[in-house]
C-alpha cells in the first residue's frame, strides 16, 4: 500500500518535531520570549492533532491487517464474522482519516487562531442599507453566542430608522479568524423594505471587514506620537453619559512601509462608560488596523495565486445574496445555496462556512500538491 506509505512517512517526520515543540514550550528563555513561544503553543497544538490523527490511522490499519489474517487463517466462523465486521468498519473508516489527515498536513494560515475586529458598514440603499447592518450584526452575534464566543462593540452609529451605518466591534474566543474570514465582502439584500409604502422590492448592501487582531509584538507603534482626546460619550446610560468625558478618540500619524506615504488614522471608541478600558481597545483596533494595512501585499499575494478567492482577496467584491422573497441565501463563491433565510439570520450560518472552509482546503491542498 504506497499510498498509505507515503501517508506514514510525512507522519513520521512530524513526531520528532513534535517531540522537540513540547520539550521547548516549557523552556524559560523560549517562555521569556513572547512571540517565539506564541507560535510554537499553535504549533505544539496543531501537530498534537495531526498527533492524535496518526494514531487513529495507524490503528485503523493495524486493524485491516488482522482481519485479513483472521479471515486467511481461521477455521472458526464466528471468529471469521467478527473479522468480516471489522474489516469492512476499517476499511470504510480508511479514506477518511486519510482525508482528515491530508488536510491537517496542509499548511494552516497562521492568522487562523486569532481574534478579529469586525466591521459592518451600510453601502448603497439609505436606510434600508442600515437596516440590513443591523440584521447582519445580529447574525453574527447570535452566530458568536452559540460557539461560546466574547463578542463587545467598540463604537456605533446609528440609522436613522434603525440598524446601523457603521459598526465595529471585537470577537475573542477559539479560532475565531479561522472561522469568521469567510464573511469579509460585500453582502446584499433583495426585499421589499419596510420603509417602501408601495411594495416595490429593492437591492441594497453591506460591507462586512473581518481583520485578524495584531498581538502587541507584530506591529510597532511609538505611542508618545499618538494623540489622545476624549469627549462625552453618547452610548446609552440616561443621566451619567451627559457628565463623564469617557469617549476617546485617537489619533497616529502612520508611514506605510510598502509604499512610504504618510496617512493619518483616526480611531473613536465610546461603547464603555470606563476611560481606560476604551483607550485600551482603541490602541487594540490601532494596532490591528496598522497590521491589516502592512499585512495586505500577503493578502495579494494569496489572492494572485488562487482563482476562487474563498477567503481572501478583494474586499469590494460581492460574497452573497439574502433574497427575501425565495426565501434564500446564496454565496456567489461557491454557489453554495441554503433555503433557511430566517435560521441563516438567526445565527444559523456554520453549514455555508464548513462549505466554504472545504472549498478552500481543497485550493489549499492543490496549491501545495498533496
Amino acid at each position: 500500500m504506497p499510498e498509505n506509505n507515503s501517508i506514514l512517512e510525512k507522519l513520521d517526520g512530524l513526531e520528532s518535531r513534535y517531540e522537540e515543540v513540547s520539550t521547548l514550550i516549557t523552556d524559560p528563555s523560549v517562555i521569556s520570549d513572547q512571540e517565539r513561544y506564541v507560535k510554537l503553543t499553535r504549533e505544539y497544538k496543531d501537530l498534537g492533532d495531526i498527533m492524535d490523527a496518526r494514531k487513529r490511522y495507524i490503528d485503523c490499519l493495524n486493524a485491516i491487517k488482522e482481519a485479513k489474517d483472521i479471515l486467511a487463517n481461521e477455521s472458526d466462523p464466528e471468529m471469521k464474522d467478527m473479522a468480516r465486521e471489522e474489516l469492512v468498519l476499517n476499511e470504510d473508516l480508511q479514506p477518511r482519516l486519510e482525508e482528515e489527515i491530508k488536510i491537517a498536513l496542509v499548511p494552516k494560515d497562521p492568522e487562523d487562531a486569532k481574534n478579529v475586529q469586525m466591521e459592518i458598514r451600510a453601502g448603497t440603499g439609505g436606510d434600508e442599507a442600515c437596516l440590513f447592518a443591523g440584521d447582519l450584526f445580529q447574525m453574527y452575534k447570535r452566530f458568536c453566542d452559540s460557539k461560546g464566543w466574547t463578542l463587545s462593540i467598540t463604537s456605533v452609529s446609528e440609522g436613522a430608522v434603525g440598524g446601523f451605518k457603521e459598526i465595529d466591534f471585537a470577537v475573542s474566543g477559539d479560532n475565531v479568524y479561522g472561522t469568521m474570514k469567510y464573511e469579509s465582502g460585500v453582502h446584499r439584500v433583495q426585499r421589499v423594505p419596510v420603509t417602501e409604502s408601495n411594495g416595490r422590492m429593492q437591492t441594497s448592501a453591506a460591507t462586512v471587514a473581518v481583520l485578524p487582531e495584531a498581538d502587541k509584538f507584530e506591529v510597532s507603534i511609538n505611542e508618545g506620537e499618538i494623540k489622545w482626546d476624549t469627549f462625552r460619550s453618547s452610548g446609552a446610560g440616561g443621566q451619567n453619559v451627559n457628565k463623564v468625558e469617557s469617549g476617546v478618540r485617537l489619533r497616529y500619524m502612520w508611514k506605510n512601509p510598502n509604499t512610504g506615504e504618510t496617512e493619518e488614522i483616526l480611531i473613536e471608541c465610546t461603547e464603555t462608560r470606563d476611560q481606560p478600558k476604551n483607550k485600551e481597545r482603541a490602541l487594540s483596533r490601532l494596532r490591528t488596523f496598522i497590521y491589516d494595512k502592512e499585512h495586505q501585499k500577503y493578502v495579494d499575494d494569496i489572492a494572485n495565486r488562487r482563482k476562487t478567492l474563498v477567503s481572501t482577496g478583494d474586499r469590494s467584491a460581492k460574497i452573497r445574496t439574502y433574497n427575501f422573497p425565495q426565501g434564500r441565501v446564496t454565496d456567489h463563491r461557491i454557489g453554495f445555496t441554503t433555503h433557511d433565510l430566517q435560521g441563516f439570520l438567526g445565527g444559523d450560518i456554520q453549514d455555508m462556512i464548513d462549505a466554504l472552509t472545504v472549498a478552500e482546503n481543497a485550493e489549499r491542498m492543490k496549491e501545495s500538491e498533496l
